[in-house]
């Protein structure tokens, strides 16, 4: 596995990424949506690797939902960082999957080029199947104490 960090700019929200491919066989998916695209996100998963998110102030992290609405993009309220997005599956065992933006990686790793894809022409149902198939399945977000 890589094993890689990241975060927002304060540190309020860090996490710790499991890859089981070498970074640069990653091309980062660069959503056309409005909100990505003013934040100049490009996302990474791999749905055989893990991701653990590590809240410092849970107060100070803004889970904004644009879009379908059914998806919580994790940003930092103190730094405005958009660090990642989780969707929380309500059906079944209620497992979350989500999704980390390559441009809040620490030291530099080198991914792929971006490519450009296009939720907006996916309904709901769409989406949430993509998620399911591409996005991280081993989630843990941990807020201190």
């Amino acid at each position: 596995m890589h094993r890689m960090t990241g975060g927002c700019h304060c540190g309020n929200i860090h996490f710790e990424m499991a890859l089981p491919h070498a970074p640069e066989t990653y091309n980062p998916r660069a959503c056309d949506c409005d909100f990505c695209h003013k934040h100049g996100a490009a996302y990474v998963a791999d749905p055989d690797g893990s991701l653990l998110i590590r809240l410092q102030d849970e107060h100070m992290v803004t889970r904004y939902r644009q879009g379908a609405g059914i998806a919580d993009c994790l940003v930092c309220a103190t730094c405005g960082v958009l660090v990642a997005i989780h969707y929380q599956d309500d059906q079944g065992e209620g497992r979350g999957f989500a999704v980390v933006n390559s441009r809040a990686v620490d030291g530099g790793v080198r991914f792929g080029e971006s490519i450009p894809v296009s939720p907006k022409a996916l309904t709901a149902s769409e989406k949430v199947e993509r998620w399911k198939r591409l996005w991280f399945q081993q989630v843990a977000i941990l807020a201190s104490a």
